[in-house]
């Protein structure tokens, strides 16, 4: 299996709630990436899965061009929605998948996939990946580890809500059509492919203002409660209400630092 259209469909119809909550990924991320391609302004830099361009307006004025390419029209719209941010990069999305890109060979520096690899089938994905690097071109991976860290009361309210919803998962057969790999095996799938001479783990980290109602509008944003509201479950039943008042009476109205941690797996091809 390349493609599975179940994966594409899960995140359809919430696209504004994950842009408006969703961390935007470390700049130091493109840095250090960029300093791994040896080349002070990459040619192209593609983002795979690339959602609402969170991931991919990060590299504007830090490559000369980056095309997003992601396969679901709701998520695409909402990227295209964005004002161009400022500069001198050529910035675009295009519907494709991690599998077929429809890109020439040897066309990218860099690829980035954030908080998606583990929605694609990794053997047919790095082949591709491959195929549009350049010789010496960077792959990477960038996952962020969650809960963030906020408060301990909030990051344990926030890791039972997750521990809950796999459950609820499990019992609804979500997994039946929805397909993931283990993000834990993402160097190792990197390593095993044989397409990368090098490759390497680099942990990261990024700050934004976090409250009681960005936590809320961030689990709402995870395709896993949004299955499960699909599927007609209530707020209460899934543990939302419980999450939101158990948050709210933590922080109050409090906006405080909110530390998210990311994992970036690269591969040098």
């Amino acid at each position: 299996m390349t493609y599975n259209e179940a994966n594409v469909t899960r995140f359809s119809g919430f696209a504004d709630i994950y842009d408006q909550y969703r961390p935007q990924p470390p700049a130091v991320a493109t840095e250090l990436l960029t300093q791994y391609a040896d080349q002070g302004m990459p040619r192209l830099v593609v983002d795979l899965g690339s959602g609402t361009g969170l991931s991919t307006r990060i590299w504007v004025g830090r490559a000369r061009e980056v095309i997003g390419i992601e396969p679901s029209a709701d998520m695409r719209r909402a990227a295209e929605a964005h004002p161009t941010p400022a500069g001198d990069t050529v910035l675009h999305y295009r519907d494709g998948h991690s599998a077929a890109t429809g890109l020439p060979d040897g066309c990218a520096d860099i690829v980035c996939c954030a908080q998606a690899f583990h929605w694609m089938e990794p053997t047919s994905t790095l082949t591709e990946v491959a195929r549009i690097l350049r010789d010496g071109g960077i792959f990477a991976t960038l996952d962020c580890d969650w809960p963030p860290t906020i408060h301990w009361q909030a990051d344990a309210a926030f890791r039972a809500l997750h521990h809950r919803v796999r459950d609820l998962e499990h019992q609804h057969h979500v997994y039946s059509s929805v397909k993931r790999w283990p993000k834990e095996q993402h160097l190792a799938n990197i390593t095993a492919s044989g397409h990368f001479r090098f490759t390497n783990e680099v942990l990261v980290h990024q700050v934004e203002p976090g409250s009681a109602a960005r936590l809320t509008g961030l689990a709402l944003s995870f395709g896993s409660i949004e299955d499960l509201l699909k599927l007609g479950l209530s707020e209460e039943e899934i543990g939302i209400t419980t999450f939101r008042k158990t948050v709210m009476e933590v922080l109050g109205e409090r906006t405080l630092p909110m530390y998210f941690s990311y994992r970036l797996r690269i591969g040098v091809k």
